[in-house]
């Protein structure tokens, strides 16, 4: 993981469908396929499922898993909130008190006494930076956490935070989407980790399911996206996405592979990569990513994908 010590397999397993879309037996078959197959980094966070997803882990931790065979990362700075009206909302809080009181309601929902790896969810705009620190700071020093890390922050608070960690505990990864329809990453975050000697996490590898091929132009109307998902699966389907769709579709194709087979590997190809998460409601689909990691691209292909896909860049970074 970057320059730190850490190590993590070049895929790792996310939880965002566990406790909701994926039962705990289903859970227990991907873990044991994943840690087969050579895995050993598993991502979830305090949100998913508001605290399901870790409380399946800890079930599996009590008795199907031993500890020492994973690294676990979760992430903190989101919560649930009731509000007036009965309903609830997502609170965005990084302070101190925050991410140390969910670190601790983490650590009891998986039964385990640290995390391998602690990362704030994202950017709080109403919390210094010198605070969120000072809070990763005590996790590692108090041995709730081994490292920590930022996720879905900019270039600019990547490189704010690792300076104000590097005297002691040091930033040891980013997490952020990346893939073939989400580049932005390129622009400012990953030079930035690259020179500090951050490693890069990526999660959505495969564009929110629509580089998988299963969705083109439109969301079919029988679709688990076609609800609540919507939103976040739409953007991609619009402007240049169907064209980057196509490209992998045909490379597949050629390959004789699955689409999301040559998505996932064109992004472990891509430079600062420390490992590339990988989710799944059902153990099939988690069969199907894994197959990534047995994939070396052509040098034609990989070049033909990244042209197909290449971000626009402006002003600084072309001048």
């Amino acid at each position: 993981m970057g320059s730190s010590g850490l190590r993590v397999s070049e895929l790792g397993l996310g939880t965002m469908t566990w406790g909701r879309d994926t039962d705990e037996i289903d859970a227990a078959e991907q873990v044991r396929d994943f840690l087969d197959a050579g895995g050993t980094l598993i991502d979830t966070a305090a949100s998913y499922a508001d605290g399901d997803a870790e409380r399946v882990i800890g079930t599996l931790l009590s008795g199907k898993v031993a500890r020492h065979e994973v690294v676990l990362a979760t992430k903190a700075g989101i919560r649930s909130e009731s509000r007036p009206d009965g309903g609830s909302g997502r609170v965005v809080d990084a302070s101190r008190g925050a991410l140390l009181d969910s670190l601790d309601e983490s650590l009891l929902r998986m039964g385990t006494d640290h995390v391998d790896l602690f990362l704030v969810a994202c950017p709080d705009p109403h919390t210094s930076l010198e605070e969120t620190c000072n809070a990763l700071r005590i996790a590692v020093t108090s041995g709730r956490a081994r490292y920590v890390g930022l996720s879905n922050h900019p270039g600019w608070a990547t490189a704010r935070v690792a300076t104000l960690l590097e005297p002691d505990i040091g930033l040891a990864a980013v997490e952020l989407e990346y893939s073939l329809l989400q580049r932005g990453v390129e622009r400012d975050v990953l030079p930035a980790a690259d020179a500090l000697g951050v490693g890069l996490l990526a999660w959505s590898p495969l564009g929110r399911g629509v580089l998988t091929g299963k969705y083109r132009r439109a969301i079919p109307a029988d679709s688990r996206a076609a609800g609540a998902l919507a939103g976040f699966v739409q953007p991609y389907l619009e402007g240049s996405a169907p064209a980057v769709v196509e490209a992998v579709a045909t490379a597949a194709e050629g390959l004789g592979r699955a689409a999301g087979e040559v998505a996932i590997a064109w992004l472990l190809e891509r430079e600062g990569i420390a490992s590339a998460i990988v989710g799944a409601r059902t153990p099939a689909q988690l069969r199907s990513s894994l197959e990534a990691a047995t994939l070396e691209l052509p040098y034609e292909v990989h070049a033909a994908l990244d042209d197909v896909s290449a971000p626009e860049i402006g002003y600084p970074e072309r001048w």
